[in-house]
């Protein structure tokens, strides 16, 4: 004889951790985390990969100003990474709603959500994975990346018009009275609220100090110290992983192409009037690193090819392939006083490493724009 099986209540969510208020006290410094990352990596693309129109238009000064804008996108991407899990796992039990789809309009906002969570997810995990330089995929990181995050914008503007209503009766501290729940329905909001708040000061606090100096002591787990590397700075690309060695320098001569093109030996640009200037590194990976450089003016050289003062200028390294082995310096870096050809870092001659014989420092510029191992200079 069968026995009958026993009868199962549904499973509801009624607790404090699973209501809509909760969700939205997450949701919305999540959202505001993700348009930071959103509008300065937006901003560090167009200063890697400028469209003709904005490529004079780009601004040099502050000399300070992509340290801490990179520092901002590093810092808010990392931040929202446990946001992002507690507000998944606050509003998991809506994938048992059912019925699965109402309607034509209810299938379209799930449909939504999915793009939404999976975008949020792979931008933040290859985001992160970056900062590493870890890169375990078959495809270009930087394109990639950059398309998503527009596909993760839409969706998330997109998200908030829809749950807008619910989005404004849940944003005040007030609770609604027809939300009250019991208190033995689960952990305490508050104390809930406070550890994911401790949780993204933990990890904003001791991985910023790859790009705040003052935070250094604390950097634990940033994947970089700026303070340790040769010469004073890290190295991301190496001279070997670049196929530049000592012999390929030897003989070096730059070349400066222009109206009235010329070349210079290393001994040559070394007797012209030297500049010292103190700028910073600042990767996209997140780490940036104050140094001094000494080298001769870009302008200089630029000046004397035949090039006008509103002439841009065009780098080519020694590196046999890579994708930022030739590099456009536009109009304000190029006559920027601050921009040099450098020649020695922080007192010493560059190592091979750090670009030997000679490479691009300009303010403003993301760390893979700065040229090394500089053969030739065109003016454009």
């Amino acid at each position: 004889m069968r026995l009958p099986l026993p009868h199962v209540p549904p499973v509801t969510f009624r607790a404090r951790l699973h209501d809509a208020r909760t969700a939205t006290a997450i949701g919305r410094v999540l959202g505001l985390a993700m348009a930071v990352c959103f509008a300065t990596g937006l901003l560090s693309h167009w200063l890697q990969h400028p469209p003709g129109w904005l490529a004079d238009r780009l601004p040099s000064r502050p000399y300070w100003g992509y340290r801490v804008t990179q520092g901002l996108h590093v810092a808010s991407g990392t931040a929202a990474v446990p946001l992002l899990l507690a507000k998944l796992w606050t509003v998991y039990p809506r994938l048992f709603a059912r019925p699965v789809l109402r309607s034509v309009p209810h299938a379209l906002e799930r449909i939504s959500v999915a793009v939404l969570v999976a975008a949020g997810l792979f931008e933040l995990s290859t985001g992160l994975l970056n900062t590493f330089q870890w890169y375990p995929w078959p495809f270009a990181f930087v394109p990639v990346h950059y398309a998503v995050a527009w596909l993760l914008i839409g969706a998330l503007v997109l998200h908030v018009a829809v749950q807008w209503p619910a989005i404004r009766d849940h944003f005040t501290l007030r609770s609604p009275g027809t939300l009250a729940l019991p208190e033995a329905d689960g952990p305490d909001r508050r104390q809930f609220l406070l550890g994911v708040s401790a949780a993204v000061g933990a990890v904003a606090v001791t991985t910023a100090g790859q790009s705040v100096t003052a935070l250094g002591p604390l950097d634990l787990f940033g994947p970089r110290s700026p303070a340790h590397g040769l010469q004073g700075l890290p190295v991301n690309r190496t001279a070997a992983a670049a196929r530049v060695t000592r012999a390929s320098t030897a003989g070096w001569r730059l070349t400066v192409d222009g109206p009235r093109p010329f070349t210079l030996t290393l001994d040559e640009l070394r007797a012209m009037p030297q500049r010292r200037v103190t700028l910073p590194i600042a990767c996209v990976e997140g780490w940036s690193m104050s140094a001094h450089w000494t080298g001769v003016r870009v302008r200089d050289l630029l000046e004397r090819a035949g090039g006008g003062p509103r002439s841009r200028a065009r780098v080519v390294s020694l590196e046999a392939a890579g994708a930022y082995r030739v590099t456009e310096l536009g109009r304000r870096y190029a006559q920027d006083p601050l921009t040099l050809l450098a020649l020695r870092l922080n007192g010493e001659e560059l190592s091979l490493d750090h670009g030997y014989p000679a490479r691009i420092i300009a303010p403003n510029r993301p760390g893979v724009l700065q040229t090394k191992w500089v053969g030739r200079l065109e003016v454009a």
